[in-house]
C-alpha cells in the first residue's frame, strides 16, 4: 500500500530547505510512484488548520537551486503549543490538539519535519503523541545537538565571509575600524566560521564575554604593528564581561535602547579610540540567495535518509551527518539541547594559535 507523507518547514528560512524537500519526495517516489506527498503551508500553522496542497513531482523540479521554501514557513513559538488555537475561545482546542487532529483525519503514515531548535521541540512533542515524525535539522546557526551540521549554516557562512570580503577594501582605503555584526543570538558557530574564512581580527561570540578594554588592546597592538585596518566580526548574542548575568529586559536597559551589539560596541570602543569607527549589519541577508553547493549535497543526503526512515517505519529521529555518515538520532536525545561552540573547539584554537582576538 502506497505510504501517505506529510511535510513542513517551520521557523526561520535558511538556504537548503528546497533541496531537503527535493531529497526526500524523489527518494519516497523512487522507492514507490504511488506515494502521496502532502505539503503544508506556512509550517505548524498549516497543519494547525489542515492548509495543504497534494505535491506533484513537478514541484519539486527546478528548487534544488532555490534558496527559500516553496511551502512557505512561520514562527511558532513551542511555548505556545499548548495555548488555543483561536484566542477568542479558551476552553477550544489547543494549537497542540489541532495539529494531532489533522495528521489523524488525514491518515497520515509519516510526517517529515523541516526547521531548527524550536521546530524540533514541537516535533518531538508530536512524537510522545503518536504521530510518526522525522525531522531535518535546518539552521545557519548550526546550534542543533546530534549532529555535525546543520543544512543552511555553510551557505550562510559564505554569505557572511563575502559580505566581510567586501568589507576590507572600505576599511583599507579609510583606515577604519569595522565592526560586522553577524547573526547567532545564543551561539557563535557562523561568526566563528565567516570571522576566520574573512580575515576578521578580532571574533566576538557568546561563549566568550568580552571585555572592552581587550578589544580596544587588540585594536592597539594592530596600530603599533603599523596595520591601516581592522575588521572585528560579532555575533548578535555577544556580551561583554559585564552583561553575562542580565536578563534580556536588564540588557537592554544598560544599553540605553542600543538594540544593536555592534553599535553598542562601538560606543564602548569610540569612548577609547581614535580611530573612526563603522559597523555593517548584513541582517536577513545572511539567510538569502541560493544554498551552497555543500548545503545542496548535504541536504540531498539528509533527504534521502530521512525518506528511508519513513520507508522503514523507523520514527522519532533526527537525520544528522557525523563525520560523513549520516545518522538517525532519537529525537528525545537531542531535543531542548543546544550546541554551543567549545572553548577547546579546534577551529577556534586554531584562530587563537594565530593571533586572533576574542576579546578575553
Amino acid at each position: 500500500m502506497a505510504l501517505k507523507v506529510g511535510m513542513l518547514t517551520s521557523g526561520g528560512d535558511a538556504q537548503g530547505l528546497n533541496p531537503a524537500m527535493r531529497g526526500v519526495s524523489r527518494a519516497l517516489w523512487n522507492n514507490n510512484p504511488d506515494t502521496k506527498i502532502l505539503g503544508f503551508l506556512n509550517g505548524y500553522h498549516g497543519l494547525m488548520h489542515a492548509n495543504y496542497r497534494h505535491m506533484q513531482d513537478h514541484d519539486f523540479s527546478g528548487i534544488l537551486t532555490l534558496g527559500g521554501t516553496i511551502l512557505g514557513t512561520s514562527r511558532q513559538s513551542f511555548k505556545f503549543v499548548n495555548d488555543p488555537l483561536y484566542d477568542n475561545q479558551p476552553e477550544g482546542i489547543t494549537r497542540l490538539e489541532a495539529m494531532i487532529q489533522t495528521y489523524n483525519d488525514l491518515a497520515l503514515d509519516a510526517l517529515v519535519i523541516l526547521g531548527g531548535g524550536g521546530t524540533q521541540k514541537t516535533a518531538n512533542l508530536l512524537s510522545q503523541k503518536g504521530c510518526n515524525i522525522i525531522h531535518l535539522p535546518k539552521t545557519i546557526d548550526n546550534d542543533i545537538s546530534g549532529t555535525d551540521l546543520s543544512f543552511g549554516f555553510q551557505s550562510a557562512v559564505n554569505i557572511a565571509t563575502e559580505v566581510i570580503d567586501g568589507i576590507h577594501s572600505t576599511a583599507l582605503s579609510h583606515s577604519r575600524v569595522f565592526i560586522v555584526e553577524l547573526m547567532g543570538n545564543k551561539v557563535g558557530w557562523l561568526t566563528l566560521h565567516a570571522g576566520i574564512a574573512s580575515g576578521a581580527d578580532i571574533i566576538l561570540i557568546p561563549e566568550i564575554p568580552y571585555t572592552p578594554i581587550k578589544v580596544f588592546q587588540a585594536l592597539q597592538t594592530r596600530e603599533m604593528e603599523k596595520k591601516r585596518f581592522s575588521i572585528i566580526a560579532i555575533a548578535e548574542g555577544a556580551r561583554s564581561i559585564d552583561e553575562v548575568d542580565l536578563d534580556e529586559y536588564e540588557l537592554k536597559e544598560s544599553r540605553k535602547s542600543i538594540h544593536s551589539v555592534a553599535y553598542h560596541l562601538q560606543n564602548q570602543l569610540e569612548e577609547l579610540l581614535i580611530k573612526e569607527i563603522r559597523v555593517c549589519v548584513p541582517g536577513h541577508f545572511q539567510r538569502g540567495g541560493k544554498p551552497s553547493a555543500f548545503d545542496r549535497v548535504l541536504t540531498t543526503k539528509l533527504g534521502v535518509e530521512a525518506a528511508n526512515a519513513v520507508i522503514e517505519g523507523d520514527f522519532g529521529k533526527m537525520i544528522g551527518v557525523v563525520g560523513q555518515k549520516t545518522v538517525r538520532v532519537p529525537l528525545q536525545k537531542v531535543s531542548g539541547v543546544t550546541k554551543w561552540v567549545p572553548l577547546d573547539d579546534p577551529v577556534l584554537l586554531a584562530a587563537r594559535e594565530m593571533g586572533i582576538s576574542f576579546g578575553d
